[in-house]
């Protein structure tokens, strides 16, 4: 979440007499993440994150929307789209496709306890389970065609040794097709910025947009990676078993699973260093952006080159 697009007040008022929200009262950018822009919207009506798509054209969005749309109806804790007083929940506000959700109780935590790593297991699986009878198709963008063509392009701009891991990690998983996996739909992005906790209890999760169809595993390894790490790029061993005990009650997982674990855990981190390269040394233009560390989710899989007890 960035801000890439500007949007004044004098932009928003009259956008904001097309849905039955009362009058604005702040509007205020988010500077965290990398590909939509989003502002927090205060009217006398309550709070709203508007978020303004910057590469989704209104066309693309639908496999996004009705999907929180179905999950809302499900009982998952996400900030379910609000329509317009035209019935659509997609509009459009100085030239890109937007839309408006409700502010969820809690907050990003940055120090996740075992207990709250546990309640977004427990989300996660439910999530998937309630995913299961959602009829929308997206492939990944960012699967393993997406990770080898980007990190051809990363190898210019890195050391020998770093471009030499990144190559050895991308050959790794290309030998790996887990298609006996259990598939569906899948957050991608369910990293302690996404979603918002309620003291230990999940709030809700938000930003959907790299939703797609994928392996269930995969997602689990994306969110373990970022709720269970330590700032040194290891994995803290206790919220790791309470977040896996905490899906595990809603969806066991296969024994494909477990023996695929160790490696998807590698395929996970793998998506995000090459793609933090990405953003790192060629960002967007924005505002207010910033890039994350690629080298953070290096230091991940180093980890995992090592490790022998995988916390199932």
């Amino acid at each position: 979440m960035s801000v890439f697009t500007t949007v004044s007040r004098e932009d928003l008022t009259p956008f904001l007499k097309r849905y039955s929200l009362g009058q604005l009262v702040e509007i205020k950018g988010i500077a965290a993440g990398v590909t939509n822009t989003n502002y927090f919207v205060t009217t006398t009506h309550g709070k709203y994150v508007l978020t303004l798509f910057e590469t989704l054209r209104a066309d693309e969005l639908p496999y996004y929307v009705n999907l929180m749309v179905h999950l809302g109806q499900h009982g998952i804790a996400i900030a379910a789209p609000i329509a317009n007083l035209h019935g659509d929940y997609v509009d459009e506000l100085n030239g890109k496709p937007t839309l408006l959700v409700p502010c969820l109780p809690g907050a990003v935590t940055d120090s996740p306890n075992a207990v709250q790593c546990a309640q977004v297991g427990e989300m996660l699986a439910q999530m998937h389970l309630a995913a299961a009878s959602y009829s929308g198709q997206m492939a990944n963008p960012r699967g393993p065609q997406w990770w080898s063509a980007t990190a051809h392009d990363m190898y210019p701009f890195m050391n020998e040794a770093d471009a030499a891991l990144l190559h050895a990690e991308v050959k790794l998983q290309s030998e790996h097709k887990f298609d006996q996996l259990p598939k569906g739909v899948i957050h991608a992005d369910l990293f302690r910025d996404n979603a918002l906790m309620n003291g230990d209890q999940v709030g809700g999760f938000i930003d959907f947009y790299y939703a797609c169809n994928d392996i269930l595993l995969y997602d689990l390894a994306i969110t373990l990676n970022d709720w269970c790490v330590l700032e040194n790029g290891d994995i803290d061993a206790e919220r790791a078993k309470a977040m896996l005990a905490g899906y595990q009650s809603v969806r066991p997982l296969t024994s494909d699973e477990v023996a695929d674990w160790p490696i998807m855990l590698r395929a996970a981190a793998l998506r995000f260093w090459v793609s933090r390269l990405l953003d790192f040394h060629k960002p967007a233009a924005g505002e207010m952006t910033f890039a994350k560390d690629p080298g953070h989710f290096q230091r991940v899989i180093e980890h995992h080159q090592r490790r022998t007890d995988f916390w199932l």
